[in-house]
């Protein structure tokens, strides 16, 4: 019994731990939805952008993605997004769907505009800009350069090849 009692006892600790963990991380998840307003846009894609995804104007978080869903006519994608309360977006903003870097996570970036008057809830940017593929443009880049090369590999190939093959011999 002597023996089992620490392992009892670490068993314990561990359990103890893991449910704090997870307290701590619905907490944090909570956080996602602390209010706010809701504004709509239309994006022709969205990529890989996921409920919960940053809102960023400059660069600093002002809300995050609340809801997805696809317009059952025009096929865009109308993503729902939750805007800190203190945070007013001028009607003439922009929003597009950008990423950190080539393996970041994507987010929703606002451009402000300079019109006085401020999106109010409910309202929708007029202007957006879809996620754009950067596997399909470093293919386009790819094979854009592999053409350029190709060519360029037979041109120089028949310059170097001699006229006379007995001077290969000398």
């Amino acid at each position: 019994m002597t023996r089992r009692l620490p392992e009892l006892l670490t068993g314990l600790g561990v359990i103890l731990v893991a449910v704090l963990f997870l307290l701590y991380a619905l907490r944090g998840a909570g956080e996602l939805n602390t209010g706010g307003y809701r504004l709509t846009a239309r994006f022709g894609s969205v990529g890989a952008l996921a409920i919960g995804a940053d809102v960023k104007i400059g660069g600093v978080v002002v809300g995050h993605v609340a809801s997805e869903v696809l317009d059952p006519v025009t096929y865009a994608a109308v993503v729902g997004l939750d805007i800190n309360n203190a945070v007013q977006i001028p009607s003439d903003s922009a929003a597009s769907v950008t990423s950190d870097s080539l393996l970041g996570n994507d987010y929703v970036n606002v451009s402000p505009g300079g019109s006085n008057d401020m999106l109010k809830p409910g309202s929708a940017f007029a202007t957006t800009q879809s996620a754009v593929n950067i596997g399909d443009l470093l293919g386009k880049f790819i094979f854009s350069l592999g053409g350029a090369s190709s060519a360029k590999g037979n041109g120089a190939g028949a310059a170097t090849t001699p006229a006379n093959p007995a001077s290969l011999a000398n």
